[in-house]
């Protein structure tokens, strides 16, 4: 950045902001500008160095983050010039790390300000450290002070006024620091509160489901059947075909009913933790699948002795929609292939579903668990597109990660992680 002026206002006051950002250097000018202070706009230490030699800034603000030399380094050269030796220097940080007040109190640093900032701070410290010059001039300097922190030794030079106002402006900063996150605890607090409601009123929701809108439909469904059963041969066949839809659609209403419980019940249930067999129940689950449709062809290898730490009944959840899925998505294949087993990752164990179906692109591999969401090409599979939804509720609330890995003709996988 090339070094650049703004005069505004009837303000003698110039003030040097050594700022490598563009963007932060304008925003700090023309808050300063605003307030009727003349601003100088260094982007380097050496910019600010040099436009020293002609202009006598009232006080410097400089970031300490910048390139080649920083904001220590160059707070100490302009405090060794005998020109600049009671020139304030405020410098920017984010007070990270205790050693920032050390390092400030070792180059001669008058304050600190901590981004991000508002304006009104701004402005307090910049008329704290103006106000305070004169009397920074008349305090005696004291004699070099060595002291250690953190295994590194450290020269302050600083008087008792520099100190104090440092100090004092570092704790004004904690202080800050510590109201924010008081303010940010109280919103928190209050989102949970406005969340424990929300879920009183899903729980509601959930009972009238499973009540009110099941019971008009067992009738529906109760008195198709009696009409069926009880007309015989009177209906015509397209009178027939009407309320085997009628009876098919209710089917398909009621297991959705059941579905959408189930997906807000995996989210809201009591959890209890034990050991848990994996392998058991992925052996009772393609027990069952077979059952259902026994003339098709399917390689199932399940390996032995798999195990994890969690809810029985979330987890029979989880292996029942991943293997089920697997079951669905291989439909079309002559010799179906689908395994459980785990992998470490990362030091810690993986397990997973993997299946020899249609696959699927990894540009679509987080659309799979967003409730509702079907992914292109997979509509000819009967489905409400919610049981991978569940699967990452349930994840997640075993404190684990859920994610796929596929390839179009070339099947899926599913892996999962638990927090044991």
């Amino acid at each position: 950045m090339t070094e650049e002026m703004y005069k505004s206002g009837n303000c003698d006051e110039l003030i040097l902001v050594v700022e490598d950002s563009p963007t932060q250097a304008a925003k700090l000018g023309y808050i300063l500008e605003k307030h009727h202070y003349r601003v100088a706009l260094a982007g380097t230490a050496a910019e600010a160095m040099s436009l020293l030699d002609t202009q006598q800034p009232a006080l410097v603000i400089s970031d300490i983050v910048m390139p080649e030399v920083d904001g220590y380094e160059l707070c100490r050269q302009i405090k060794t010039r005998d020109d600049c030796r009671n020139m304030p220097v405020i410098l920017l940080t984010s007070l990270v790390d205790p050693q920032d007040v050390i390092r400030g109190l070792a180059c001669g640093a008058d304050n600190f300000f901590t981004k991000p900032y508002n304006e009104e701070y701004l402005l307090s410290r910049i008329t704290d450290v103006l106000a305070n010059r004169h009397h920074n001039q008349e305090d005696h300097v004291q004699p070099g002070l060595e002291i250690t922190f953190g295994c590194q030794n450290y020269q302050v030079t600083s008087n008792r006024r520099q100190i104090l106002d440092l100090l004092l402006s570092t704790y004004e900063a904690a202080i800050r620091k510590n109201n924010e996150l008081i303010s940010a605890r109280d919103e928190l607090s209050a989102l949970n509160g406005q969340l424990t409601a929300a879920n009183q009123e899903l729980a509601a929701f959930n009972y009238t489901v499973s009540h009110d809108l099941r019971q008009p439909l067992n009738s529906i469904s109760a008195a198709c059947q009696a009409i069926e059963m009880l007309s015989g041969d009177k209906l015509d066949k397209e009178n027939k075909k009407c309320l085997r839809i009628a009876i098919d659609g209710v089917m398909r209403m009621s297991d959705l009913i059941e579905t959408l419980l189930r997906f807000s019940n995996s989210a809201h249930s009591v959890m209890r933790r034990e050991m848990v067999h994996l392998d058991i129940i992925a052996k009772i689950l393609t027990a069952n699948l077979r059952m259902t449709e026994p003339e098709r062809q399917v390689t199932f290898t399940i390996a032995e002795g798999l195990s994890a730490n969690g809810d029985p009944e979330l987890l029979y959840i989880v292996l029942e929609n991943l293997i089920g899925n697997a079951w669905k998505y291989t439909g079309k294949q002559r010799q179906a292939v689908i395994e459980l087993g785990s992998v470490e990752r990362n030091g810690t164990t993986a397990f997973f579903v993997r299946d020899n179906g249609p696959g699927f692109s990894m540009a679509d591999a987080e659309k799979l668990f967003v409730p509702f969401k079907r992914l292109p090409g997979t509509t000819e599979f009967i489905g409400h597109g919610i049981g991978l939804a569940t699967v990452e509720r349930i994840i997640l609330r075993h404190d684990g990660k859920v994610w796929a890995e596929g390839e179009p003709g070339k099947g899926a996988t599913f892996y999962f992680t638990l927090h044991l």
